[in-house]
């Protein structure tokens, strides 16, 4: 029997399994493995997750392809323009993630402002001598500006856990500037870059990686921000540039830095693990069990409509 639809793994919940029992025969095979690549020609679905670039050979060696599904709502690891013009359709998640990844970028914020990796490794460590007044004061956040790039409903979603904490939400996005952003329980001005960045006390990014997105935060934009600012990334690593970010940091220019997602993950700068005031995860935004299981399903939904 014919391979269907090609997978690197399986995914959280039942619904890649059932849609192999629907459309026979699925097989999980490692990324760019000898049996994933002798499997291209006849696949006519392709799982990828978001750390699986998918390459125009990888078309070329697939010519039964009907679907390319990504595990992730972003898309930028995708030859979009080659599956536009072979008419493969390109099915990913949007939408199911939204509340998980806010809660991250939140967690990071917490974690970074009130020192809470530092203060755990204390307690850890042994060295805790108990209450002092000075001991690894943060930053308050309360009545502070705090710039998001990205309107859209992750970006909406956060502007609205940073206003619960008393914070004054702003935004910049990729469809102009002035005007306002509804996003639930009040409107937020959105401002050019620039503008933005100079009155924001933390900035956010949960825009996508596009050709105008990448490097948007370069060392130029960075030295905008002002002093003690803390980013936080649980957007794409290509859209900050992280070696000028090291160096502000190192400095003492900028007052802290959340990351979720790095340029060029699972690889990532070594400086990284030597900065001060940073909090590092493992790209973990929509890592809880419901999401990925909605995840799974949404996707498996559309790869099955591809297959009619």
């Amino acid at each position: 029997m014919s391979v269907r639809i090609l997978a690197t793994s399986p995914l959280v919940g039942s619904a890649l399994a059932d849609l192999g029992a629907r459309f026979p025969r699925l097989l999980l095979a490692p990324f760019r493995s000898a049996e994933w690549n002798a499997a291209l020609a006849e696949t006519e679905v392709l799982v990828a997750l978001v750390s699986e670039p998918i390459t125009q050979a990888d078309l070329d060696a697939a010519p039964n392809l009907k679907a390319l599904g990504t595990y992730s709502v972003g898309v930028n690891h995708l030859p979009l323009k080659a599956c536009e013009a072979r008419g493969i359709t390109v099915v990913n998640t949007p939408g199911v993630l939204t509340e998980a990844t806010a809660d991250l970028a939140l967690a990071l914020l917490l974690a970074v402002t009130r020192r809470v990796a530092e203060g755990e490794a204390l307690v850890r460590s042994g060295a805790w001598q108990g209450w002092a007044p000075d001991q690894l004061l943060g930053s308050g956040l309360a009545g502070k500006t705090c710039g998001i790039l990205g309107s859209g409903p992750i970006g909406l979603a956060f502007a609205r856990r940073t206003w619960a904490l008393g914070m004054v939400p702003a935004f910049w996005d990729r469809n102009g500037q002035g005007g306002h952003v509804d996003f639930g329980p009040g409107r937020a001005r959105r401002m050019d870059l620039s503008d933005l960045l100079a009155r924001s006390a933390v900035i956010s990014l949960h825009c996508p990686l596009t050709e105008q997105t990448r490097g948007l935060l370069d060392r130029a934009a960075l030295e905008q921000l002002p002093e003690g600012a803390v980013i936080i990334n649980t957007a794409r690593g290509g859209i900050l540039d992280e070696s000028a970010t090291i160096d502000l940091l190192e400095s003492g220019r900028l007052g802290g830095v959340g990351l979720d997602v790095y340029d060029g993950e699972p690889r990532i700068d070594p400086r990284w693990l030597q900065t001060p005031r940073t909090v590092l995860l493992p790209h973990l935004g929509s890592a809880t069990v419901e999401t990925r299981a909605a995840m799974a399903s949404l996707l498996c939904e559309g790869l099955a409509a591809a297959l009619g």
